[in-house]
């Protein structure tokens, strides 16, 4: 059973791999959608296997082969399915499988949609050992796989040079991350001499270490620089949102659900390792706090809907790594959990969208087409309203769990939870006026344009999401909540992963002051939402005054506070122009000429000594005598 769940991807990608050139979008969508199915079924049955056990003891382990022996050093291709795992790999497959049904109709036009399968089938199964591995190199052979897959899936219409270059982009990027999480795992073997999860947790010492040099703290720094990349935090955030050139079912899988919170993973799996290194939690929570509150900030002036949806992905993933900053790692999991079910929605909803509006993505050219397509606005309305902390949608539960113990954790601080709030604010706005400029208010669609509501197999995934949406946080009730809420709903998530997690004494708090700052929080976001409604649909003039009004603050947002352009203007192009000096001047005219120089000094010098090899047997035997002469006058010499 173990052997389908994690190769019946990689089945599927050989199958399509093979028959790349095939135009049947429905012959390959199913393969793919039936080999990540059956690997839901599997992990469906291995999680029923777990829920018997009891709850210290709920592991399975997998060894493959021994994969390298070095002197003392051992690592195995060993897999393990434990409570956290498990959620992962619920997800992956789960809303895998979804996604690519989505992509059957979404694809059905394309000129290779066997290729873009055999992708996304071949992501899915790099996605399983990122998260199945039990010991950080084969972690580390699934983040590059998966890396490799987001390159060749958001280039995927590599005819186009801005798309091809998104995808290089990406790639170059997480290349920068990744050299940081080598480090990170080298500076731990080097540490502990090994680098398997269990016993890295069991050599961590018991007391925090409070230096910034030591080796643990280093160590967590690298991992860090790692996740940076992966999941797009501040510096490296740059590369999401112009991922969204590759197919929009891509969006949702890779930069929603999936492998752009394979870094919040990583850390809540080295959760004991981060325990002992609080000034590293301290650099997660304030980098992820920012990451949430600029990336928030950016999606109030995006006009391209995917666009939105991608610095609402950053700015989510910001508020992942806030929770695992201040030691919240059940929360920063729920999360990770609710997010990937009501983005998943949203950008796959925007994905029907842009069917419908034949690849229009300008939202400034859309609008009113909830009566043209009202399963897809419907579910949208539930990843909306989840998005924004609704009352009792997903999103509320696990996003004011977050913010509570940004203010309540030790490890936490109130400037922390006040910049988690503001973000929450943009949020409810740019969320509300993309709902606004899509579905409601005056209808701005060219009359070349006939929307339509998608077919089936797109809307079957909408629906299902949008369920998800709306019920999973009732998995992860924080406590205060759980306290007063009719039944007395436990948080399922924390007590399945409690086992897993180091020991940080919070505490739960005054209830009082936890629903006092959820109170204040509820009242910002509907005001912010409310403020939305009115700006985008009561009066659609309000926006231009705005803007009008504070020109250069927008100006400064819409361009991205010109972070792709400093990149360039101080990073990128210095260093291009030092490596062609380097390559003009230092390498054609010093290295070439030098290595020339002595390869003509050896050349000439080989053709005298040819000279003298004639090959006339006179000539030779005067040398011979010249030879005896020289000899004989040098020994009467002497």
């Amino acid at each position: 059973m173990f052997y389908v769940l994690l190769f019946a991807p990689l089945l599927g990608f050989l199958i399509n791999g093979f028959r790349f050139r095939s135009t049947n979008a429905k012959l390959a969508g199913t393969i793919a959608s039936g080999a990540i199915l059956l690997s839901f079924i599997s992990a469906l049955f291995y999680f029923g296997q777990l829920i018997k056990m009891p709850a210290e003891a709920r592991s399975l382990s997998f060894i493959l082969f021994d994969w390298i022996q070095v002197g003392d050093f051992s690592a195995q291709m060993g897999f393990t399915l434990d409570p956290l795992s498990m959620v992962m790999t619920l997800i992956i497959t789960g809303v895998g499988f979804l996604i690519h049904l989505f992509s059957v109709g979404y694809m059905d036009h394309d000129e290779r949609p066997a290729k873009y399968f055999a992708y996304l089938n071949f992501f899915v199964f790099n996605m399983l050992l990122l998260v199945l591995g039990n010991n950080l190199l084969v972690m580390f052979v699934g983040w590059e796989g998966v890396g490799l897959c987001s390159y060749l899936l958001i280039g995927f219409w590599f005819s186009d040079p801005e798309k091809a270059a998104a995808g290089m982009k990406a790639f170059i990027t997480n290349r920068i991350g990744d050299a940081g999480f080598l480090l990170g795992i080298f500076t731990i073997f080097l540490t502990f001499g090994t680098v398997t999860f269990t016993e890295i947790a069991s050599s961590v010492p018991a007391e925090p270490l409070t230096g910034w040099t030591s080796p643990i703290t280093l160590a967590c720094l690298f991992l860090f620089i790692g996740a940076m990349g992966k999941s797009a935090q501040i510096p490296l955030y740059v590369w999401l949102p112009d991922a969204m050139a590759g197919p929009t079912p891509v969006s949702a899988l890779i930069h929603a659900a999936t492998m752009v919170t394979a870094g919040v993973y990583m850390i809540i799996r080295m959760n004991v390792l981060f325990l002992a290194a609080p000034n590293a939690m301290m650099i997660v929570a304030i980098v992820g706090a920012l990451t949430a509150l600029m990336a928030a900030t950016i999606g109030l002036a995006q006009n391209d809907i995917k666009k939105v949806l991608a610095y609402s992905t950053v700015s989510q993933l910001g508020y992942m790594f806030l929770a695992v900053g201040v030691g919240a790692f059940g929360a920063g999991l729920a999360h990770l959990m609710t997010h990937a079910f009501f983005k998943a929605l949203m950008f796959l909803g925007s994905g029907s969208v842009i069917h419908a509006m034949h690849e229009e993505q300008d939202m400034r050219k859309m609008g009113g087409l909830k009566k043209y397509m009202p399963i897809t606005h419907a579910t949208f309305v539930c990843g909306w309203l989840a998005i924004i902390g609704f009352p009792f949608f997903s999103g509320f539960f696990s996003k004011d769990e977050i913010l509570w113990m940004s203010f309540h954790s030790p490890r936490g601080h109130w400037l922390l939870w006040v910049v988690g709030v503001i973000a929450a604010m943009f949020t409810a706005f740019y969320m509300t006026r993309l709902m606004a400029m899509t579905f409601w208010g005056k209808s701005r669609v060219p009359e070349s344009i006939h929307p339509h509501e998608s077919p089936v197999t797109m809307t079957i995934p909408l629906i299902v999401l949008g369920f998800l949406s709306v019920f999973a946080g009732w998995l992860c009730v924080p406590h205060g909540l759980g306290s007063v809420l009719p039944g007395h709903p436990h948080n399922f998530l924390d007590q399945w992963i409690h086992p897993l997690m180091g020991k940080l004494e919070m505490g739960h708090g005054s209830l009082g002051m936890e629903f006092g700052l959820m109170g204040v929080s509820l009242v910002l976001v509907f005001a912010s939402a409310f403020m939305a409604y009115r700006f985008y649909v009561v009066d659609p003039s309000l926006p231009q005054k705005a803007q009008a009004r504070v020109k250069g603050l927008y100006d400064l947002v819409a361009n991205k506070y010109w972070v792709d352009e400093g990149y360039f203007k101080f990073i990128i192009n210095p260093l291009v122009r030092l490596s062609r000096h380097l390559w003009a001047d230092v390498d054609v005219k010093l290295i070439d000429r030098a290595t020339y120089s002595i390869s003509d000094l050896f050349k000439n010098a080989g053709g005298g000594l040819r000279m003298v090899q004639s090959g006339n047997m006179q000539v030779y035997a005067l040398y011979i005598l010249i030879g005896v002469v020289v000899s004989l006058f040098f020994l009467m010499a002497r």
